[in-house]
């Protein structure tokens, strides 16, 4: 097994420690976000969540793009999906960069949403998932019920607040009868990731929580169990979404986000750059290396 994967991530997980509480800088309510250097057209904070690697790789795709077009960025770290959909609708942050609102994030959109505006789909196809190592001989979510000794009664999934975690309690678990049967053990994406790696160097049984796009599908070998019961929900796209007012206050910005379109093999080479092949602390380092290889990755790239 590759263990550059699980030490990036494992990384990103304690670099995750701070909450909206410590948003010091960027947006504020009354209008914070105007302002930037003598030559900047304003500041905009990127709120994400670094142990999610598809808001971490397009939040420095956005930074790299933004701070070409005249825009000074903050990047604003945060551990849980709820405290970024409030601070996006308060305007504590100006932009969710990779955001579930049609369908895993859509108690977030009825709260918050008329404070919300989405300013784009950048990829079609997002989809929920339950999963397990290739080797393993199970093939459908029904198989679970009758092996639950074999993966030790448990289901590990991410963070407690995340979408994918309400689904699968919610929606999956008493679906498909799996209460009293299986425990969802809850911690952060960082963690799954550590158990799953273990299962993995060992060929022991492991059931775990995933979604597509991920790269821990293809590093881990991970095949998604079926859904005959549809418990995991449709596919949906991932947006940016932005606050209220994001495109008159920032229309420069909207213009460019809104021509950002991802395929399969442009999004994976990005988010495989920025995770894996140049790590923590090279993010931009990575974004660089995916415009040279990817010059028409979309509509409105900015190269230079």
């Amino acid at each position: 097994m590759n263990k550059r994967h699980l030490t990036g991530l494992v990384a990103l997980g304690a670099a995750a420690s701070l909450t909206l509480a410590g948003c010091a800088s960027g947006n504020q309510t009354e209008g914070g976000s105007a302002e930037g250097g003598d030559d900047s057209l304003g500041t905009i904070t990127l709120g994400f969540l670094p142990s999610w690697t598809d808001g971490l790789s397009t939040a420095y795709l956005l930074e790299d793009q933004l701070e070409k077009i005249g825009y000074t960025v903050e990047m604003e770290e945060l551990t849980e999906a709820g405290p970024l959909y409030a601070g996006l609708a308060q305007g504590d942050v100006d932009m969710y960069p990779s955001a579930w609102p049609e369908l895993t994030h859509a108690s977030y959109m009825e709260e918050y949403g008329e404070k919300i505006e989405s300013l784009g789909a950048y990829y079609d196809g997002a989809k929920l998932t339950i999963a397990v190592p290739e080797y393993v001989d199970i093939d459908s979510i029904e198989d679970l019920a009758d092996n639950a000794d074999r993966f030790g009664g448990k289901i590990y999934g991410i963070e407690p607040g995340a979408g994918l975690t309400k689904q699968t309690q919610e929606s999956m678990i008493p679906e498909y009868e799996l209460e009293g049967t299986y425990e969802l053990v809850t911690s952060s994406t960082a963690a799954m990731l550590t158990e799953l790696d273990s299962a993995t160097a060992a060929e022991e049984d492991i059931v775990v929580t995933s979604w597509r796009p991920f790269w821990a599908n293809e590093a881990y070998g991970l095949k998604d169990l079926e859904d005959p019961r549809g418990a995991m929900g449709d596919a949906e796209a991932l947006h940016f979404l932005g606050t209220a007012d994001f495109a008159e206050e920032f229309p420069e910005a909207a213009e460019l986000i809104a021509g950002i379109k991802l395929n399969d093999a442009a999004y994976a080479s990005l988010e495989d750059m920025v995770v894996n092949e140049f790590g923590e602390g090279k993010e931009a380092e990575a974004v660089d290396a995916w415009i040279e290889a990817n010059p028409d990755a979309f509509e409105t790239l900015v190269t230079e």
